[in-house]
């Protein structure tokens, strides 16, 4: 009897091994966090065909083509970066290797209020390139703008107003995740609240969500956060702040009000949530520092209003006003990331720049330095003007995600900000296993199933069987950003195996060159 019942439990075993289907690639003995803030367990990841098909403790004999030894390893969802411009670059670059050794395995584009214009034909083309990474687009508010109106100061015509709405709605129907505003930024600057609720409405009926560059991240920041609440309660969708922050040392101090706006929305039944680069510096156009209204109708009406020596004079005073306001004397916060018609201009700050070029060592030569540049090239920028205490601040919150608002990096190229490099591997190694500011659980969850459920990427930010098998194991002890605002060109370090959808993309903490990146729709995809 026993020798029977022996022999039927061996044919058993034997038969469900043969039932078992052979896993493409199988990671064994990982610390598994699965991306829900839960504390993590020793187990296995089963891949086939893109997809994982077994999570936990598998059988000793659980059948693999490849099986990568993850001991003493964290393994994770992969990371979803919700706040990225890898517009033009994906096309240079299409192997995303600043975005990979960051952990990164999903970009959402289309930020700031500036996107592709035709995003259908624009997802046709990142289906044809095949990126090494996932993306998603909104559609940009100022992009679409700018399509009607061009750069002009002033409210749209109903007409204006609804073919916007038309080109919100067929973006959409692309499958845009949702539409995004940049109010700083011309045209967008020049927008009004009731524009921005209207074209959200056209985002709401597709189940898009509303990411917002703030009309202020300064002096006036909880007016402009009242505005973006203000856009998703009368427009009836979700809010995504864009890269929260508090910029100039005047403002140092205040991140409690900002979170208790936010606090106070969600309490009130509003869903808000927010992203961050750990970085006390932020980084965008030279022009910026100009007042909005000179700006308007393109560079030549820049051009000819700065030609008359009265304009002039008001933008400079209105630059030193900024100036002072930040409580600094001179344009050193300001440093050059990138600059074609100089290189040598990239990494010097404006003071620097003002004083090679052998002008007096005044903010008002500084500030006729910057008119010089912006006219001769829009030069991007690097602007320290943040309080570490408030980063820390910021990260704490439990609905922020962290992001890099970064392109997909070309080696060598420039003197960009070191967040495009490692904002992720900077949170997991500095805040979180150097000052315990979050737990490595947390920081995952903000990571991973945050974004993907933000977003709505259904199938993606968990380690769950049927989902994406986008999966990144790392060493939590040796996990460290590199980039710094002096060499910036370094990737992070510490990624030692990245999957994106099933295919080995970094092993052992090499690059493979696969390019097996799908395009992720929004809801409203026709």
């Amino acid at each position: 009897m026993r020798c029977t019942l022996l022999i039927s439990l061996l044919l058993l075993t034997g038969l469900a091994a043969a039932q078992t289907p052979r896993a493409d690639i199988l990671i064994r003995n990982g610390r598994l966090y699965d991306g829900t803030g839960n504390a993590w367990t020793l187990g296995d990841v089963a891949v086939r065909e893109g997809r994982i098909v077994a999570v936990g403790r598998l059988p000793a004999d659980y059948p693999a083509d490849t099986v990568l030894d993850a001991r003493g390893m964290a393994v994770a969802p992969g990371f979803i970066d919700v706040h990225t411009h890898i517009e033009d670059d994906e096309v240079r670059q299409p192997t995303a290797d600043n975005f990979l050794y960051d952990g990164v395995t999903t970009v959402v584009t289309g930020n700031c209020g500036s996107s592709r214009p035709n995003l259908a034909r624009y997802f046709r083309t990142l289906d044809s390139l095949h990126l090494s990474v996932n993306t998603a687009s909104l559609v940009g508010h100022g992009t679409v703008r700018k399509a009607v109106m061009g750069r002009a100061q002033r409210q749209p015509t109903p007409a204006e107003l609804s073919q916007m709405g038309n080109l919100v709605e067929q973006a959409m129907q692309a499958g845009a995740v949702g539409l995004s505003s940049g109010l700083i930024y011309v045209p967008g600057t020049y927008s009004r609240t009731p524009e921005l609720v209207q074209l959200a409405q056209v985002a709401a009926r597709y189940h898009g969500l509303y990411a917002t560059h703030m009309r202020n991240e300064s002096d006036s920041v909880q007016l402009a956060m009242q505005e973006a609440l203000r856009v998703g309660r009368e427009a009836g969708l979700p809010v995504q702040i864009s890269h929260l922050k508090l910029g100039g040392q005047q403002n140092w101090g205040r991140t409690a009000e900002m979170l208790a706006l936010l606090d106070q929305a969600r309490h009130g039944g509003q869903q808000v949530t927010i992203d961050q680069y750990p970085y006390t510096a932020s980084s965008t156009s030279l022009s910026t520092l100009l007042p909005d209204a000179v700006q308007a109708d393109g560079r030549d009406s820049l051009r000819q209003r700065l030609a008359r020596p009265a304009v002039r004079r008001a933008v400079e005073a209105s630059m030193l006003a900024r100036l002072r306001g930040r409580q600094l004397k001179h344009f050193s916060y300001a440093v050059v990331a990138s600059f074609p018609p100089d290189t040598s201009y990239q990494g010097l700050s404006i003071e620097e720049i003002n004083r090679r070029r052998g002008r007096p060592h005044k903010a008002r030569a500084e500030a006729a330095t910057i008119l010089e540049l912006v006219l001769q090239y829009d030069a991007g920028m690097v602007f320290h003007g943040m309080s570490e205490t408030d980063v820390q601040s910021i990260l704490r919150y439990p609905q922020n995600m962290v992001a890099s608002d970064a392109s997909i990096r070309v080696w060598r190229e420039g003197a960009p900000h070191p967040r495009g490099y490692g904002s992720n591997a900077r949170v997991l190694g500095r805040y979180v296993r150097e000052l315990h500011i979050i737990t490595l659980e947390e920081a995952i969850r903000r990571m991973t199933s945050l974004p993907a459920q933000t977003f709505g990427f259904a199938d993606r930010g968990l380690l769950r069987p049927g989902f994406a098998a986008d999966v990144v194991v790392f060493d939590p002890a040796t996990v460290q950003d590199r980039s710094t605002f002096e060499q910036p060109h370094q990737y992070s370090t510490g990624m030692k195996y990245v999957l994106v959808n099933g295919r080995l993309t970094v092993r052992a903490g090499q690059h493979t060159g696969r390019r097996a990146g799908q395009v992720l729709y929004g809801p409203g995809k026709r």
